[in-house]
Parts: C-alpha cells; structure tokens; sequence
C-alpha cells in the first residue's frame, strides 16, 4: 500500500536521472507513482528517455549521449560523458529538489551524486538499482553510502550483500519483469511439440547494443550450423530493436536458418511464450527469460579491456554465504546455483555450446532442470513483496520525502 504523501500543498520537486533505456522505464514508473500520490504539487525534471518523457519529463539532454555500456565504447565517448556529469549535476544542485533520484547507470549517476552531495550536504538522494558489488568493486558500498539515503535494489540478495559490505539503507523492491510473468509464460507449460506437430521453435537474442551484436552474430551462426546438423530442422525466432536491425540482418544472411525478426515490445513476449529454447547474450534478459520458464544457454564475448577487467571480478568474501555461486548470470546468482550453462569469451566454443543447446531441445535431465528451477525463481523474487516494484519505489521515496 502507497503510504499517505507529505501533508502539505507544496510542490513537489523530483529530479530524475536515467542514463539508459532500462532505467528509462523504472523511472517512468516511478514518476506514475509519484503522481498518482501527489497529484499536480509534483514536479519532475532531470534526464530521461521517451517513457519519461510520455510521463511529462523534458530531458536536459537526448539518453543516447550516455546510453553506453562496455569500457572501449565508454571512453570514445569519454569527453561528452564527463560534460553531461557536469551539466546534470549542476542542473541539479541548482533545481534545489526535495529528492533526487539516480537511476542505474552508476558510472554516470554516482559521480552526479557526489558532485550534487558535496554542493549539498542535506539533499536527499535516493539510488535506484545497485551496482554489481557482489562480484566486481565491492569498495563501491562504503563509498556510495557517503551520497545515499536509500538504495532500491532489483536483486532479493543485495540488501544483504550492502549490509555485509557496509552499503547504504538499501531496500529490495522487486525486479519490474516479475510483473510479465504472464505475459511471457506458454500457456498450460512449456513443452516440446510432439512429432508432426511443428517445427522447434529457438529464440535467439544477440544483444540490443551494436557492439554485442558484432562480437556475438558470427559466433551464434557457427553454433547454429552445428545445431541444425545434430537436431535437424528449427525456426529462429529473433527479436531485434531498430538501431542494430539492419546490423542484425546483414551478419545473419549466411546462417544455415534464416530468422524471423521481431520488432516491438508484444513480439518479443509473444516469442518468449512461444520458444522452446534461447540462445542469449549475458545480460538482464536471462533473467527475463528464466522468469518466462524458457530453457537456454548464455554466450558473451567480451572487448579486449573487458578481457583484462573479468581477471579482477571475484566475489567478495564477506558475499560469498549470500550469492553462492560465481557466475555473470542472474538466474544464476538468485538461485544460488549454476541452472543456466554460461559461455564467456575463451568458453565460446561452438560445438560445445550447440550441443548444450542441443540438450535443451530434447526432454532430457538438462532441460527438467531448468525448467524445475525456473518455476521457483519467481516465488524466491516474490518473497517480502506485497506490491509492484514501483509501487514499492515510490512509498520508499514517498517515506523519504515526508522525513525531510
């Protein structure tokens, strides 16, 4: 239940920083909340996307100046970054809001945090979405602690991971995609079609960056190559966003099975219920897809600074009794065991992987277990929730501003 908003006819200001599309729709959610408690005393600014913009946000500037993920691609962009860290970070010292909410993108919104905390002592400063202290820099929980009021986390196991590290008040909120459960599941439960019935259905899913696709599109049409020759015919289902279509089109062109491009949000959810198997990048959508109970196997091939940085990821000690197992998959680390095979960089070897996948096309013990685990992992994101991540959001945020 939303908790009762600040009793007085004031307005409201929020200033709102999201520096990628992901954090664009948990801040457009946020921001809906928001008004549906305060009503017109609320008003927004900062930085955000078109779901932020849909909810009456005018962007200091376009996301896609800072929408970059991967070190090489950070630092060809290093200059124009450093200016917007620059620009919103006075925007908002000058704003005076009664909270500021940074959304992801840590390495762009905890130097805005800083900058605005050192300016501003008693501005109150909420972070919505940890960054990965549990595998990579746990030093980065004492630190943001200095600028934070309170953490929203995604993961049931980082508020216990911050405690341990010595992290802000963080609260779990719950993952936003618990609430397309729905939506993605196959109705009457995910099973192979019988012999003569269809075709197998395999989704694959590259990447929504340019940089993912080109390091990921030649090596998923070596894997499919093999996996045709092992398990006969199959249909690709392929969602791909506008920027990388064209990209995802041409390096697609010579693989044994033409894929069926998807574009929009209900297309993808649709290939979702529909698949019998993925293909995937690392990333969040391994999450997505295990909510949706869909078998897969991760891949990821990183850039050469990302080669010298993954020899320094290592679990914390102090994290280790909460995580359980080293893995870069959430599925994975939520629920504490190694269900969803992992591909990364020298691993990537096609045969192998085609016939992981291959394993997950037929009934066989490797696909019942994952499915078996993924019917548990949306109790174990539920537990401790009695609301929607965003409505969970904003009473935390709600709370914070009646405090001020």
């Amino acid at each position: 239940m939303t908790p009762p908003a600040p009793t007085t006819d004031a307005p409201v200001d929020v200033f709102l920083v999201a520096g990628e599309p992901s954090g664009d729709i948990l801040g457009a959610h946020l921001m809906e909340g928001l008004r549906g408690a305060l009503g017109a005393r609320v008003r927004f600014a900062g930085v955000g996307g078109t779901a932020m913009a849909a909810e009456g946000l005018a962007s200091l500037f376009p996301i896609t100046d800072i929408a970059v993920m991967g070190i090489g691609p950070v630092l060809r962009r290093l200059p124009l970054i450093l200016r917007r860290i620059r620009e919103t970070a006075e925007a908002a010292i000058a704003a005076r809001p009664d909270v500021l909410v940074l959304i992801d993108s840590p390495d762009f919104c905890h130097r805005v945090a800083a900058r605005v905390r050192k300016a501003r002592p008693g501005q109150k400063i909420v972070l919505y979405v940890s960054p990965t202290v549990w595998i990579w820099r746990p030093g980065r929980a004492r630190k943001i602690a200095r600028f934070t009021d309170r953490l929203l986390a995604l993961l049931p196991f980082e508020p216990a991971a911050h405690r341990v590290l010595g992290g802000p008040p963080t609260a779990y909120v719950g993952h936003p995609f618990i609430e397309k459960v729905d939506e993605v599941r196959m109705p009457g439960g995910r099973r192979l079609p019988a012999p003569g019935e269809r075709s197998l259905r395999l989704l694959v899913l590259p990447g929504s960056r340019r940089s993912e696709v080109t390091r990921l599109m030649g090596l998923f049409g070596e894997v499919l190559t093999l996996l045709r020759d092992e398990i006969g015919p199959f249909e690709i289902l392929l969602p791909a966003v506008d920027h990388v279509r064209a990209e995802i089109e041409a390096r697609s062109a010579d693989w044994p099975v033409k894929p069926t491009l998807l574009s929009g949000t209900a297309a993808k959810y649709r290939a979702f219920r529909e698949a019998d198997a993925a293909l995937a990048a690392s990333g969040t959508v391994t999450l997505e897809l295990a909510l949706a109970g869909v078998p897969l196997v991760s891949t990821y091939r990183l850039d050469w600074i990302g080669r010298i940085v993954k020899h320094f990821l290592e679990v914390p000690e102090p994290v280790r009794p909460i995580t359980k197992v080293r893995s870069a998959l959430l599925p994975n680390l939520v629920l504490g065991e190694m269900v969803v095979p992992e591909f990364i960089d020298e691993t990537c070897v096609p045969a192998t992987i085609a016939e992981t996948l291959a394993a997950l096309l037929v009934e066989s013990p490797a696909r019942a277990r994952q499915i078996d685990a993924f019917a548990r992992i949306e109790t174990i994101m539920r537990q401790g929730l009695d609301e929607t991540p965003g409505a969970t959001a904003t009473r935390i945020v709600l709370d914070l501003l009646d405090r001020a």
